[in-house]
């Protein structure tokens, strides 16, 4: 995989799985792989009404909210969880049932998805001004907030950076906040 930045604006929106929101994919591996075979997904989610999630068995999923005043998820085991301050990641499995509940109108979420068999993964919030080393396993820094520098260029808001660079780093600016992507392979 090369180094490259994907800018939002070349993210189509399309339905979600079920058919009941919209979504931008931001990266998806391997390259051009679908729903049943890929071995991690990005995307940013637009939810407009208190649709259920998608299933997506043998997939674990990380949410993030981005903007809005967020919602409240109760998932299939009764657990509930307030997704309403942004940038702090929640991991959540496939499979579960999730009905949603919005806190006070639409909401942005990012979400990480991992072939549960093959990888875990986690979201990484970096929020600290200044310049952060990445460690080998992130594969993906999403721009949350504000401009970051990459070694490849600079990330706007809704932009995200395939760095190839061992041991890359980035530079937040101001208020700027990423989600960088760790990805471990296991399988």
């Amino acid at each position: 995989m090369s180094s490259s930045i994907i800018r939002v604006g070349d993210c189509p929106s399309v339905p979600w799985k079920n058919g009941m929101g919209i979504t931008r994919e931001i990266a998806v591996q391997p390259s051009g792989s679908n729903a049943d075979t890929f071995l991690w997904r990005v995307s940013v989610a637009e939810v407009n009404s208190a649709a259920p999630f998608s299933s997506f068995p043998g997939l674990d999923r990380h949410i993030v909210l981005l903007d809005g005043a967020g919602f409240t998820m109760t998932l299939d085991d009764k657990r509930t969880h307030a997704l309403q301050t942004p940038f702090k990641p929640f991991a959540f499995t496939g499979e579960a049932k999730v009905a949603v509940e919005l806190a006070d109108g639409p909401t942005r979420d990012f979400n990480l998805m991992v072939r549960r068999a093959k990888a875990r993964g986690e979201v990484v919030t970096l929020r600290e001004s200044g310049t952060h080393r990445l460690d080998p396993d992130i594969v993906l820094v999403y721009a949350a907030r504000g401009d970051i520098d990459t070694s490849d260029g600079v990330l706007q808001a809704g932009d995200a950076w395939l760095p190839c660079i061992p041991n890359g780093r980035v530079t937040l600016h101001g208020d700027a906040v990423a989600l960088a992507i760790r990805i471990q392979c296991t399988a």
